[in-house]
């Protein structure tokens, strides 16, 4: 599986953005897709995710409220769209699949991904 995000830029605090994970590959269909997001020196984290059949998703407390995820089942894609962005909302953001069925507890860990899009820069500007 190939992804591809895209979608990152600058903005000011306050504003909106949409980001956009395309999938692609011998085997594009995934069981969860996520978005994590990695900031300067600091680890990578758990944004969001949605679970492929039946839409369920799932929020890390820090954007609940503002970050909404969605699919597009046609197109394939994934895409977090982003409310009222923070400082602290800066990072660079990645969009991850997971293939194989496991707990829901598992979503939020990167080590349950198998696989990753390159990223795409969010900052956020005070």
């Amino acid at each position: 599986v190939q992804l591809q995000a895209s979608g990152g830029g600058l903005v000011q605090a306050g504003d909106s953005l949409r980001l956009s994970c395309a999938a692609s590959g011998r085997s594009s269909s995934s069981y969860v897709r996520g978005w994590f997001r990695q900031a300067p020196g600091k680890k990578r984290e758990f944004v969001a995710a949605i679970r492929w059949s039946g839409g369920y998703t799932y929020y890390a407390d820090s954007v609940k409220g503002r970050f909404t995820i969605s699919r597009d089942n046609a197109k394939n894609t994934v895409d977090l769209q982003m409310s009222s962005l923070k400082f602290e909302d800066t990072a660079v953001y990645y969009c991850a699949a997971l293939t194989s069925l496991t707990d829901s507890r598992n979503y939020y860990y990167t080590r349950s991904y198998d696989f990753w899009g390159q990223g795409t820069l969010v900052t956020v500007s005070s």
